[in-house]
Order: structure tokens, then sequence, then C-alpha cells
């Protein structure tokens, strides 16, 4: 999978990948020592956009802190003129939140600088995009420097510490220096890229070195995975135990293995039951005027493959000019990042292009594009998943994608739409039975969606039902149970 070819290890390295689909026998989380999440934003009411704490990620971390009687620390959102180290918290329901502010120069050099500009188009295999800025990746390692330091006193022995994500990799390390000898996992929700693009960034042996002083590394796919022990294998001559997926370097030593993240099924389904989200999904089929829809939601980002999608859909009209009257497509693209010079950039290429195809083929009463820039709520979300009978979603790389299984959750089981998904998402593993494309194939991207309208109700019955399965069973409570309970039974060398 992938534009490059994966890395790939000798057949051994299958027996310690973790089935997306392997259910485990667990044990109660809150017969475990207290968890301590570490992620860059926490989910907080006073974290300005900061994501809600009701479903998703948030919500599963949410309850195994619960559980667990659990710290969540990350950044609180604020920039303030220099950075004090003062950490503000706040106990609710059991779970106690901290938060730092960070400076508007840590924020550039750390944040908008090496985060984004560097390690977000590096593994998204955009390394046309990577800036790499001495000075901004001082302030990456000095803000992680900065996390180390307010969080280590908030530690306690028996902690089980979980950080998440790329801005945060050489936390690890940095809590190792400070004298923490807990168990620390690890888990990155983007790609890894393969080893002939990661050793493109300065310093990388550096940076790979840190993630070795975790116990537990997740990845979202056996593909990331496999990229990570090819790049220790043959980049740091590390060894790597076939059997227990163990990498040892010198005297460090972490397991390194997939855990594919899923949404959270039980919170979802019930959204599709409130009055929110009835009324979203008759507001779309009312003012599609019995012409199909066809829907995508992404975040105003690159990685998304959103200018390549509207050429595909130019494409389709163009093969397909009587098609115009009979399917409006839905591009609902909240902003982000938007002080990224690059996601300034996408977003006036995809303003252009919606409006040179609604130019060429809008008639005075409709119009085939409709391009939204701000965001909904997850129950107006289901509500348009639910009254679109096309679900297209074809990044050009990411490491899962949660919407595609958010759309095959929303479906009407006697009547389910399709699924187009690209084959570089992370859920393709998964999802098998949505239509894979090529999402830099504009012919591609058009024939999925012929493929896509004509099929007949049996064949998306049966894809609906074996997508419907691996959506339901492999969510985001067994995610977080998987991980933890592997983190909790390492044991440190």
């Amino acid at each position: 999978m992938g534009e490059l070819p994966p890395d790939l290890l000798a057949s051994g390295y299958n027996q310690f990948r973790r089935s997306p689909f392997q259910k485990l026998e667990r044990s109660p989380l809150s017969d475990q020592p207290r968890l301590v999440v570490i992620s860059n934003r926490v989910a907080v009411p006073k974290a300005r956009g900061a994501a809600g704490a009701q479903g998703g990620l948030a919500g599963a971390l949410n309850a195994a802190l619960k559980e667990r009687r659990g710290l969540w620390f990350g950044w609180s959102g604020e920039e303030i003129d220099e950075h004090t180290g003062k950490v503000s918290t706040q106990t609710t329901d059991g779970v106690t939140t901290a938060t730092m502010d960070l400076s508007k120069r840590d924020v550039d050099e750390y944040y908008n600088g090496y985060a984004n500009a560097t390690l977000w188009p590096l593994f998204h295999f955009r390394l046309d995009l990577a800036k790499y800025e001495r000075e901004t990746g001082k302030g990456y390692e000095r803000v992680n420097d900065r996390f180390a330091e307010c969080v280590a006193s908030e530690i306690e022995p028996d902690d089980i510490i979980w950080v998440h994500d790329y801005h945060l990799i050489p936390l690890g390390e940095r809590l190792r220096s400070r004298g923490i000898k807990n168990r620390i996992g690890f888990f990155l929700h983007i790609p890894w890229p393969a080893t002939r693009l990661f050793v493109s960034l300065p310093h990388h042996e550096r940076l790979a070195r840190t993630m070795l002083d975790y116990d537990v590394i997740g990845f979202q796919t056996e593909e990331w995975l496999e990229s990570f022990v090819h790049y220790c294998r043959n980049e740091l001559g590390a060894e790597v135990d076939e059997d227990s997926g163990r990498i040892t370097l010198g005297d460090r030593s972490t397991v390194a293995r997939a855990y594919p993240i899923g949404i959270d099924w039980e919170h979802f389904s019930q959204l599709g039951e409130t009055g929110e989200a009835r009324q979203a999904q008759q507001r779309l089929m009312s003012s599609t005027r019995r012409r199909l829809a066809m829907i995508g939601v992404d975040r105003l980002d690159y990685s998304k493959g959103l200018p390549e999608r509207l050429d595909g859909i130019a494409r389709f009209y163009d093969q397909y000019p009587e098609k115009v009257r009979d399917l409006v497509f839905i591009q609902v693209a909240p902003p982000s990042r938007e002080d990224v010079e690059s996601y300034q950039k996408i977003r006036a290429e995809l303003e252009q292009k919606a409006g040179q195809i609604n130019g060429a083929r809008s008639e005075v009463d409709l119009v085939p594009v409709r391009y939204v820039n701000r965001g909904y709520s997850h129950a107006e979300l289901f509500g348009f998943f639910r009254a679109s009978k096309i679900g297209l979603v074809t990044p050009l790389r990411d490491g899962m994608n949660l919407v595609a299984k958010e759309y095959v959750a929303a479906q009407d089981p006697d009547d389910p739409g399709v699924l187009i998904l690209s084959r570089f998402a992370g859920a393709a593993d998964q999802l098998e039975d949505a239509v894979l494309v090529n999402p830099h194939s504009p012919d591609d991207i058009s024939d999925a969606i012929a493929t896509a309208l004509a099929m007949p109700l049996d064949e998306r019955k049966a894809r609906y039902e074996k997508l419907i399965r691996t959506v339901r069973e492999d969510d985001v409570q067994s995610w977080t149970n998987n991980f933890l309970t592997d983190l909790g039974e390492t044991v440190r060398n």
C-alpha cells in the first residue's frame, strides 16, 4: 500500500503483528495503576479549540482516565509573552486536567514550525512541503523539555504514562532524563514514513533514538510499523525479536506494535437517534431536490487530497455530463492551522477549483458542487452521512481516517450508501469492502463514482454488512484497552 512501496521485513515478522480484529480478554482498567495521558492539547472547556470530551478519542481517553483516577496534561491553547512553567489544574469526576501556557515564540517554532511545517508533511510523504529550519527544530526540543519539566512533578511512582502523537516524540527521553522510571507508552496517530523519506530529516537518528526510551510504541497500521522497524534495523543497527516485537539498541529496548484506532461506536450510533441528526438529514435531503448526494468531510489539509478529489469529480462530470442533474457533491472542509502558509494556499486552490467546476456546469436552478468551509457537530454529520448515498474519502496519505468509519456507521442497513476510500488511508487495511481508489488519478475517482451510482442494492448491503462488522467490533474502547494492557504488562529492561 502506498505511492512508495513499504519496507518489508522477514516473514517471521507476522508473528508479532496485532490483528485489527483480534479480541483479547482484558482485566478491568480500574484494577490498574493511575493513568497519565500527555498530549499537545487537552479536552477541557478552557482549552480554546480543543476537541470536546464527548465521543471519539477524547471520550475514550476520558473514560480510561476516569476509571484509573487519571491525569491529562497538555498545552492550554493560550499564548503568553514568556513561558512561566505555571501549571493550572482542575478535577472533574475523578479526572484531573493539567495545562500550561506557551509563549508566542514556542507556538511559532514548536507547533506551527517543526511539528506542522516539518514533521507533518514529511510523515505524510510530502517531502516537497517539508521545511527544515534549525531554529524550529530547537524550539521543538525546547517545548518538549518544558512539557517534561512541568509534568514531571505531577507523576507518581506507580503511574502509567501514555504520550500521544508527533508533537511529543522525544518526550519519553526527556522524562527519562529527569529520573522518571515509570512505564511510558507512545502512540503515533499519523503515518510513519518510509526510511528513504525519513532520512531526509536533519538529525533523524537523534529523533528516532528517543522513541526507544518508550516501553511500548503504537502505530495505526502494519505498514507504518514495518517502516519504523525497517528504519531501526537498517539505519540504527537495532536488533528485532521476531516473536515479541521487541526492538533493542544498546541498553534501550521497546515493543512496537500496530493498534488500529476505531470510532466510539456506541456514542456515534446514539447520535443518530437525536433530533439534531434527523433535522440535518432532512435538511440535506430537502436541499438536493431529488438529486443523490455525495459527501466528503475533511479538515482543510493537503494530506486529504481535496484538490485531487475535485479534479476527479470534474472528470466524472466531463465523462457523464447528464449526471450534473442527478448527483450533487458536498465538501465540508473546516479550516485548520491557518497560520501555516501551505494551508492558506490549499484553501485558495479549493475555492478556485470548486468555482471552475460550478462555473462550467451550473444551471440557474442547481450547482454540482457545494464547498462549505466550516465545521458541524457530530450529530449533524451523522445526519449528513445518512442522507448521502456516496461517501468520498480520498486522502493522499492518512494514519487511519475515522470519517470513513463514521460514514459507514451512519448508513441505513436497509438502503446503505457506498464508501469510496483511498487505498492510501490507514482505514483501507480494515475496510477492504469499500470501493478502493487511487486518489492521484482523476479517472480512477471518476470510475469509482460511476461504479457506486450503478451498484445494485444487494451488493451495497453485502459490502455494508462486512464494513459495519469491523466498525462496530474494532472500536475506540478496544483500542484503548489493547494498548494500555500491553503497556501495563511490559517488563522494563
